[in-house]
């Protein structure tokens, strides 16, 4: 049944890809205006994908960007789809499997976090080394899809290490301060209390958000090479004396743009080339 929906989604729309990508990026929350910067060869919304999940969050366009980043062919994510709006997992991470079949050999995940470390800021970058998916769903529980991966996919090297470093020759040579650390997903919609934040640190979390972990296991399962970068909002529930609000992860994540767009253009032209 979720192959077949995953098929149904491709077949409505595949004549209107322009191209076969090789990169897929997903924009998070406040970060989609990265791809009105880029010369744009086509555009799908999501709402005209048959039985395609939509976002509901404010900031998310939603709709499939298809441009060149450089000379390397790249299919935009601007929004995503979360398991707190109530959606199945299946068809939270449906538009993953729908980024293999469109051809795309290597998955660049983006997304606004809350800061955990200490050593942290708001407007920071954070190059994500590992995740902790262990407060969330398994996408992958239920039939094994043959087609797409193996029953037991190996995790060791979920944030390509070769990439990896890249990211970090990148950062470097354009002069942008990079952080480095381990993510971990929560479901939301709730901001998390003082107390798991804590916790999470206790456990060798660097950054907390709402995405991003159950997406880069899917694209493991299919085969996908993966990279991720999170933009540190906010510092995390307990840590200052303020409130956590929606708006001010879009604020932080727009004023850090610029430096964000730099960076994530460069490491695509250089990971295309390969």
């Amino acid at each position: 049944m979720v192959y077949k929906k995953l098929n149904d989604c491709y077949n409505s729309i595949k004549d209107r890809i322009p191209f076969q990508p090789q990169m897929a990026l997903i924009l998070g929350s406040g970060l989609g205006d990265f791809a009105e910067t880029l010369d744009i060869k086509g555009t799908i919304d999501y709402k005209d994908i048959k039985n395609f999940p939509t976002s509901t969050v404010s900031g998310h366009k939603g709709r499939f960007v298809f441009a060149y980043v450089g000379n390397v062919p790249t299919v935009i994510m601007q929004g995503r789809v979360h398991l707190y709006e109530g959606y199945e997992i299946t068809d939270v991470v449906l538009p993953i499997r729908l980024l293999t079949l469109m051809g795309a050999k290597y998955l660049f995940l983006t997304n606004a976090a809350g800061g955990i470390s200490f050593d942290f800021k708001a407007g920071d970058l954070m190059m994500i080394t590992d995740h902790i998916s262990s407060f969330v769903p398994n996408p992958l529980i239920g039939a094994n899809i043959d087609e797409l991966g193996l029953r037991f996919p190996d995790m060791s090297n979920i944030y390509d290490r070769d990439i990896q470093k890249i990211i970090l020759e990148t950062a470097e040579k354009n002069n942008i301060p990079l952080q480095k650390g381990v993510y971990i997903q929560t479901s939301g919609p709730a901001y998390e209390s003082p107390a798991e934040i804590k916790m999470y640190r206790t456990l060798g979390a660097d950054a907390v958000g709402m995405s991003t972990a159950i997406e880069a296991i899917t694209a493991n399962h299919c085969g996908m090479i993966i990279c991720g970068v999170s933009c540190i909002s906010n510092l995390a529930c307990g840590m200052t004396g303020n409130p956590l609000t929606h708006e001010e992860v879009k604020e932080t994540a727009d004023k850090t743009a610029e430096v964000f767009k730099k960076l994530v253009s460069e490491i695509i032209k250089t990971v295309g080339n390969l």
